[in-house]
C-alpha cells in the first residue's frame, strides 16, 4: 500500500516548484522558459534557415543515394582532372568535376557528409554526457568532489584540444569514425563541465529548491526534477555552438593525415587531396572545402539562435 504522506510531500514540492498552470483572471497558461524560448525562436529567420540547412544536411548523410548514381571510390583515370566542372549537369557524377584518380568529386562530397555529421554529433553527445554529469555533481555537492573535478577539469584544460587529439590518435593503427569520436570526446568534455557546474551553483540557491528541500525531498528528485531543466538550457547553448566545431576538427585531423583515413570518405581527406593541385585545379579543393564551411556555419547559427531565445537579456 502506497505511503500516503510521501505522496503528499511530493505533490507539496511539486506544487511549490511550479508554478500555478491556472490564474483565475486569465485563460493562457503561462509559458516556461522552455516554451518563451520556442515562441521567440519561431520567429527568428536565422532559426529557420539554419534549420533547413542542417535538416537537409541530415537527409544527406542518412540517404546519400537519393542525391547521386555515382560511386565516390569508382576511379576513372580518363577523367583525372581533365574533366572540369559542368556546373550546367545537376546532380550528376560530373556535376563538380573529378579529382586526382577521376573520382565524382559531387559523390565524394555527399557521401562525406555522413562521417562529419557523425563525428560532430557523436562527440557532442559524448560531452555534454560526461561533461554535463561531472559538472552537475560538482556544482550541486560542492566540497572535495567539486575541487577533484576543477583540479581534473583544469589539466585537460591545459592541453592544446588540437594537438592532444593528434597525440591520442597517432596511437591508433586504425582511424575509423568511433576512435575519432572518442578521442575528441576525451579532450573536449571539459567546457560543458564547466558550463554545467556553473548553472546548477545558481540553480541550486533558487527559492523553489530551497522549498523542495525543506519539504523532503530526496536529492535525486531534487537534482532531476528541478537543479537540472534549470541549469540545462546554457549547456545546450554550448552543445549546438561546439557541434560545427568538432566536424571541423575532424576535417583538421583528417587533412593532416591523423584522423579519418581511407577508405572513410572525408571532407577532410578531400580537402588534402585538392590542396596539391589547388593552383591549376581549384575545384577539387573548393567544392569539399565549401561543404565543410556550410555545415560548420549553419550549426553556429543555430547555436547564436538558441542562445538569442534562452537568454532574457537578449530578447
Amino acid at each position: 500500500m502506497p505511503d500516503v504522506t510521501e505522496t503528499k510531500t511530493e505533490a507539496a514540492v511539486d506544487a511549490v516548484a511550479a508554478p500555478s498552470a491556472t490564474d483565475g483572471k486569465s485563460k493562457e497558461k503561462p509559458r516556461s522558459l522552455w516554451g518563451d524560448a520556442w515562441f521567440d525562436l519561431r520567429h527568428r529567420p536565422m532559426f529557420w534557415i539554419s534549420s533547413i540547412l542542417l535538416l537537409l544536411l541530415l537527409v544527406v548523410a542518412a540517404f546519400p543515394g537519393l542525391f547521386t548514381g555515382a560511386d565516390p571510390r569508382d576511379g576513372d583515370l580518363t577523367n583525372h582532372f581533365l574533366t572540369k566542372p559542368e556546373l550546367g549537369h545537376l546532380f550528376q557524377a560530373d556535376w563538380f568535376g573529378y579529382d586526382g584518380q577521376g573520382r565524382s568529386i559531387y559523390a565524394r562530397v555527399i557521401y562525406g557528409t555522413r562521417a562529419s555529421i557523425l563525428v560532430g554529433v557523436g562527440v557532442t553527445a559524448a560531452v555534454t554526457l560526461v561533461g554535463g554529469l561531472l559538472g552537475m555533481l560538482a556544482g550541486y555537492f560542492g566540497g572535495w568532489l567539486d575541487s577533484v573535478i576543477s583540479r581534473v577539469t583544469d589539466i585537460f584544460f591545459g592541453i592544446p584540444f588540437l594537438l592532444g587529439a593528434m597525440v591520442v590518435l597517432n596511437a591508433f593503427t586504425e582511424r575509423k569514425v568511433y576512435v575519432v569520436i572518442l578521442a575528441l570526446a576525451f579532450l573536449g568534455w571539459t567546457s560543458i563541465c564547466r558550463v554545467m557546474r556553473a548553472s546548477v551553483i545558481t540553480a541550486k540557491q533558487a527559492d523553489y529548491v530551497t522549498a523542495a528541500r525543506a519539504l523532503g525531498a530526496g536529492t535525486t528528485r531534487i537534482l532531476f526534477r528541478h537543479v537540472l531543466p534549470n541549469a540545462l538550457a546554457p549547456t545546450i547553448v554550448v552543445a549546438t555552438i561546439a557541434l560545427g566545431g568538432y566536424i571541423s576538427a575532424e576535417a583538421t585531423l583528417s587533412f593532416l593525415g591523423l584522423g579519418l583515413a581511407d577508405p572513410t570518405i572525408s571532407w577532410g581527406i578531400d580537402i588534402a587531396e585538392g590542396s596539391k593541385a589547388i593552383r591549376d585545379n581549384p575545384h577539387a579543393l573548393l567544392f569539399p572545402a565549401g561543404m565543410l564551411s556550410l555545415t560548420v556555419f549553419a550549426f553556429i547559427m543555430l547555436g547564436d539562435a538558441v542562445r538569442d531565445a534562452l537568454d532574457p537579456k537578449l530578447r
